[in-house]
């Protein structure tokens, strides 16, 4: 593919919340008619990074462009337009209750065209063919269930014909038949409809099915932005191989195969201790650096669980 291509341009966004850096520098691209997939564990950066690609956000450092334009310059109307043109599908479908699925998917078109009543309610109905869902058109999103809400979500964001979908958790809190039928779903649309697709999950079975690439996010860096051929090499390096891998790359097999032990998980010596934590005790001190040991008879030990158990009775 050329640089022409290229749909999203992400680079070295650097995002802040008071002290606490949440994105460090974020660097990808998403090309038209690929699938690139965000995943990281809980907390790496992946929602955040959806709000800067829909311009819900914009970064302290670094750049956003869709269609070859930076969003953060754009102004309210500039920018609606610009969303026009993509369709997002939230994690819970995000669909009115008081409106019927057909309703949910014409508002869509009412807002944003002029067209008469009886051509959106033919396109809904295309869009709702699209996602298999015609038969549903007249239930309320009490009616249905969840698998068929976030369908009705994405033939919603369906609507306007975009060129690029963005997904949010679309496997999230369906059964692993359901799941299954959206990730097919994800495929077909994309294969069809020629659109660009942006999916953060952290379900491996829906990133290994869907991913034409994937980026994975940690503590707010990307340590890995590869074909999904580089990451099922990952997952699969062998047991006793591991160490010829780097530290980043043990970590990312670790996050593929969900395994309990490994950097992802390790706690190192220096962390802050429980002792600090709890009471303020420079934890080093009373054990000279050691993580566990005897205070029965140290004097230190002894200062450490007086201040424990020194509180005061309620009566």
């Amino acid at each position: 593919m050329s640089e022409s291509d290229i749909v999203i341009s992400m680079r070295d966004v650097v995002k802040t919340f008071g002290d606490q850096v949440v994105l460090d520098g974020v660097t990808f691209d998403v090309r038209r008619g690929e699938t690139v997939v965000i995943m990281g564990g809980s907390g790496c950066g992946k929602s955040t990074t959806l709000r800067h690609l829909v311009g819900s956000l914009n970064p302290d450092e670094g750049s956003v462009e869709v269609f070859g334009r930076d969003i953060a310059m754009l102004d309210e109307a500039e920018l609606n337009e610009v969303r026009k043109r993509f369709g997002i599908l939230f994690q819970s479908g995000a669909l009115f209750n008081s409106m019927t699925v057909s309703e949910n998917v014409g508002l869509i078109l009412e807002e944003h065209t002029e067209l008469d009543a009886s051509i959106i309610d033919m396109m809904v109905k295309i869009k709702l063919e699209l996602v298999d869902l015609r038969e549903a058109a007249e239930k309320y999103p009490a009616q249905i269930s969840g698998g068929m809400k976030k369908r009705a979500g994405l033939a919603r964001a369906l609507a306007l014909d975009p060129e690029i979908l963005f997904y949010d958790e679309p496997s999230a809190g369906l059964d692993p038949v359901t799941s299954a039928a959206i990730d097919q779903l994800i495929i077909d649309l994309t294969t069809r409809l020629g659109v660009a697709s942006v999916v953060v999950t952290h379900e491996m079975d829906s990133a290994f099915t869907i991913a034409d690439r994937m980026v994975m996010l940690h503590h707010g860096r990307v340590l890995m932005n590869a074909p999904r051929a580089e990451f099922e090499r990952l997952r699969d390096y062998p047991e006793d191989q591991i160490g010829e891998l780097n530290e980043d790359h043990r970590l990312i097999r670790q996050f593929l195969r969900g395994d309990p032990d490994g950097p992802m998980t390790d706690h190192g010596a220096g962390g802050n201790s429980y002792a600090n934590d709890l009471l303020g005790i420079d934890n080093s001190k009373l054990t000279g650096g050691r993580s566990v040991q005897s205070t029965r008879n140290s004097a230190s030990g002894q200062g450490f669980w007086r201040k424990l158990f020194s509180w005061r009775a309620v009566k």
